[in-house]
C-alpha cells in the first residue's frame, strides 16, 4: 500500500490529481497569499518528480511550460507522483521582479533556514515541504531580463544518473556546471536528488521553441525513469556537452549591433557585432575568441564597458554540435498554424 502523500496537511490519493494552494508569509498589507502546487497521482507506486517554474519571478516561460505539460492526455499513464508547481516566487511574479521583497534572490538562498530572512525562511519551506518529498527534479528558468538563452540543460555530470536524464531531455547542448552555492539545485544535490535545470529564452516573454522543446524535454525524461510509458522514437540528433563557455564583454561603451543570432556557429576571429558611439564614430568589432556555438545573447544595444554580450559555448570542432543544433531547431519550429493554436507535438 502506497504512503499517505501529504503537502500543507492536505493528502492526495493514488489515482488522483489536486491543486493545493500552499500558504505562503502574507503579504505586507496583511492579504493573504498562497502557491497553488498540482499534484498528480498514478494509480502505481513510482518516483516523485518535481518540475518547478518562475523561482525567479519574471522568467514566465516555465510557467506556460507546466500549464501545458499538466494537461496533458499521456499524463492519465502516470506511475508515481508528478508535483508541477509554476509559480515558486509569487511574490516576485506579483510585480514582474526577478526577486522577493526583501531584494534578495530565492535562488542564491537554499537550503534556508526557519528564522532567516524571508527569502531564507521560504527556502526553508520550500525544501521541507516540497523538494523532500521528490526522487528527480528539473527547474525551469530563462536568461535574465534583457537577455535571450539558446535551449540549454544544465547539471553537474559526475553523476551518471543525471547525465543519464540530461541525454534523455534532448535539448541540444548540455552544460556540465557546477553548483553554484545557494541554489535549489545545489540543495537538492545534496539531498541526493538527481537535478536538471533548464535554460531557455528570456525573462518576461514567451518563446514558442523554448516552451515546446521544455514540455517535451520533461516528457522524455518522465520516460526515461518510467513514470510515462517508453515509446519508440528515432533519436534525430545526440545532445552535445559543453565542458567550456564564457561571456564576451563589450570593449567600449555605445550603440551595440550584434550580426549573430542564438545557436549560430561561429569560428574563432569571426565578428559577432559592433559597437560605436552614438555618432557614427569609434566604431569597435566584437570578435570571436574561439570557435563554438551562440547560446546567449544580450538584448539591449545601448551597452557600457564590460558589459556581457554574447555568451559563447567552446568547442574544437562545431559539426556535431551544429547538426544537433539544427536538427533540433527544424523538429520544434512552430508553424503559423500552430503557433495559433497553441498545440504542443510530444515525440
Amino acid at each position: 500500500m502506497s504512503e499517505p502523500f501529504l503537502i500543507a496537511g492536505q493528502e492526495v490519493k493514488p489515482g488522483s490529481r489536486e491543486i493545493i494552494e500552499f500558504p505562503l508569509p502574507p503579504l505586507s498589507t496583511h492579504s493573504d497569499l498562497e502557491m497553488p502546487i498540482h499534484v498528480i497521482r498514478g494509480k502505481k507506486s513510482g518516483p516523485c518528480l518535481l518540475v518547478c517554474a518562475a523561482l525567479h519571478g519574471d522568467e514566465i516561460n516555465g510557467i506556460e511550460i507546466i500549464r501545458r505539460l499538466v494537461g496533458l492526455k499521456t499524463i492519465a499513464n502516470l506511475r508515481g507522483t508528478l508535483i508541477a508547481i509554476p509559480i515558486v516566487n509569487v511574490y516576485g511574479f506579483i510585480h514582474m521582479s526577478r526577486y522577493l521583497p526583501d531584494r534578495r534572490d530565492l535562488n542564491r538562498s537554499f537550503p534556508g533556514s526557519e528564522k532567516g530572512s524571508l527569502a531564507a525562511r521560504l527556502a526553508n519551506l520550500f525544501m521541507q515541504e516540497i523538494v523532500s518529498k521528490a526522487t528527480h527534479g528539473i527547474d525551469l528558468h530563462t536568461a535574465a531580463i534583457h537577455r535571450d538563452n539558446f535551449p540549454q540543460i544544465r547539471a553537474s555530470l559526475e553523476s551518471e544518473e543525471t547525465l543519464a536524464l540530461a541525454e534523455a531531455f534532448r535539448a541540444p547542448l548540455i552544460i556540465d556546471a557546477a553548483l553554484r552555492p545557494g541554489t535549489i539545485r545545489e540543495a537538492a544535490v545534496a539531498r541526493g536528488i538527481p537535478w536538471l535545470v533548464y535554460e531557455a529564452g528570456e525573462a518576461l516573454r514567451f518563446d514558442e521553441v523554448s516552451i515546446r522543446a521544455g514540455v517535451r524535454g520533461i516528457v522524455n525524461v518522465m520516460r526515461a525513469i518510467e513514470m510515462l510509458p517508453k515509446q519508440q522514437s528515432k533519436k534525430t540528433f545526440l545532445p552535445r556537452i559543453v565542458k567550456s563557455n564564457a561571456w564576451i564583454r563589450a570593449p567600449q561603451s555605445g550603440i551595440l549591433r550584434l550580426t549573430v543570432k542564438l545557436g549560430a556557429c561561429v569560428n574563432r576571429d569571426d565578428i559577432l557585432g559592433y559597437v560605436s558611439d552614438p555618432y557614427g564614430e569609434n566604431q569597435t568589432q566584437i570578435i570571436a575568441p574561439n570557435t563554438g556555438i551562440i547560446i546567449g545573447r544580450t538584448n539591449l544595444p545601448l551597452v557600457h564597458e564590460g558589459d556581457a554580450l554574447v555568451h559563447l559555448a567552446r568547442f574544437r570542432n562545431t559539426g556535431n554540435a551544429s547538426e544537433a543544433v539544427d536538427v533540433f531547431q527544424s523538429e520544434l519550429e512552430p508553424s503559423e498554424v500552430e503557433s495559433l493554436s497553441g498545440t504542443t507535438p510530444i515525440t
